[in-house]
């Protein structure tokens, strides 16, 4: 990719099942990610977040690179990338390792996190993320960086996040035909988190539901770290096959409708709207009311609803959302869904959009976009002189991790 002089840029490649999105991000001179290009197209080799069709993924990727390219002025050489789907799976681990020299450093902390690491998982499953969530030495716990502390014996607790092997082959494979590196891919919602949620809600405790057209991504954080995650494979192409269905309309309409008129809540429906619906071959058009729509539309976002919050208590998180519920992705902006996820979760619910940006806000601002702009994060987070972040990478962070581990075992 051009750099421009004494710029970073990266770029984040959100490939969800209903669009492609490839957001070029620029940090200026402040250290602040901007937004200087976005280009967006269908997507139509994806199904419930893992790739169908490599040809016709590889030919959306293309486009949407093209017009952010074209937007944005530069060559894309390569991405940051996200992996969603029910193939995704989490589990929480704990490890022990005795301090070598009475003192923590960082080869002790490598040796933990692969101490915890030293779980089973299936053969056809990779792990994506190691995401720590806090240390303790000795009988000090709630640690969040434990080097320099005195102490003989150190226990960390981790999240690990592990994905299909071939499932993240696949979408390698549809970036490497377009010509681009993948520079890293990440857990959706993990993504999305670093846009939409504020360390404040992280702190208290916050379960966040990026909503997107094949699947439902859960992250449930709490005093600072990530406790939970999991994907439901019920989103809003659901509720588009629903309103196909029950209208006697093309999907493609039926998407046309449910974006322009679509509403969670016939309650808050006043007076007599209706909307002319396309009906099926040559027959001609109707006029139905909107309120008929919405009572289309709620069963659907109410089972989804349903299904989180069962997912939740199995999880044993549910109550350690104090910081209420945080909704994002495309599916997540029609009107009355915040209001009926707080009928079905009993808290507090919010619309969450990306903050921590410049640029083309005007645009980028906006629930559809909330993972693009969280993988433009997590790309400044990994940068060298930004690392310090969940997941330090680059050849800074390999040769710290070298150093102390020839210090401590020679």
């Amino acid at each position: 990719m051009s750099r421009k002089p004494q710029r970073e840029m990266i770029v984040g490649l959100d490939i969800g099942t209903s669009k492609v999105a490839a957001i070029v991000g620029e940090i200026n001179v402040d250290g602040v990610m901007e937004v200087v290009g976005i280009g967006s197209h269908p997507a139509t080799g994806m199904k419930k977040g893992v790739v169908v069709n490599i040809e016709a993924t590889t030919q959306s990727i293309r486009r949407a690179v093209e017009e952010a390219e074209l937007m944005a002025g530069c060559r894309i050489q390569s991405v940051y990338t996200g992996i969603s789907g029910s193939h995704v799976k989490s589990l929480n681990s704990h490890g022990i390792v005795a301090v070598r020299s009475k003192e923590v450093t960082q080869s002790d902390v490598d040796r933990v996190i692969d101490a915890a690491c030293a779980v089973a998982i299936p053969a056809d499953q990779k792990v994506m993320h190691v995401l720590p969530q806090e240390f303790a030495v000795d009988d000090q716990d709630g640690i969040s960086e434990p080097v320099g502390m005195s102490g003989v014996r150190l226990e960390a607790r981790v999240h690990m996040v592990t994905g299909s092997v071939s499932a993240a082959q696949n979408i390698t494979k549809c970036v490497n035909r377009c010509g681009l590196e993948v520079d890293r891919l990440i857990l959706e919602q993990l993504a999305s988190s670093y846009a939409v949620l504020t360390e404040d809600e992280k702190d208290l405790g916050v379960c966040m539901i990026d909503i997107g057209g094949g699947t439902s991504d859960i992250a449930v954080f709490h005093k600072g770290a990530i406790r939970h995650t999991a994907v439901i494979p019920i989103a809003g192409d659901q509720v588009t096959n629903d309103i196909a269905v029950a209208l006697r309309t093309p999907t493609q309409h039926a998407d046309q409708i449910k974006i322009k008129y679509g509403h969670a809540l016939p309650e808050m429906l006043e007076g007599d709207e209706t909307i002319e619906v396309s009906s099926v071959g040559d027959r001609p058009a109707r006029r139905l009311s909107r309120h008929t729509l919405a009572e289309v539309i709620r069963p659907r976002y109410e089972e989804l609803f349903t299904l989180i919050a069962r997912e939740l208590r199995r999880s044993g998180f549910d109550e350690l959302s104090a910081g209420g519920i945080v909704l994002t992705g495309g599916s997540s902006k029609m009107a009355g869904v915040c209001e009926l996820a707080e009928e079905v979760f009993d808290t507090p619910v919010r619309l969450g959009m990306p903050q921590v940006i410049a640029g083309l806000t005007d645009v980028a601002h906006n629930p559809i976009h909330a993972t693009g702009v969280g993988l433009l994060v997590f790309g400044q987070k990994n940068l060298p002189q930004y690392s310090g972040g969940p997941e330090s990478s680059g050849f800074a962070s390999i040769w710290e991790r070298m150093k102390s581990w020839w210090q401590g075992n020679f």
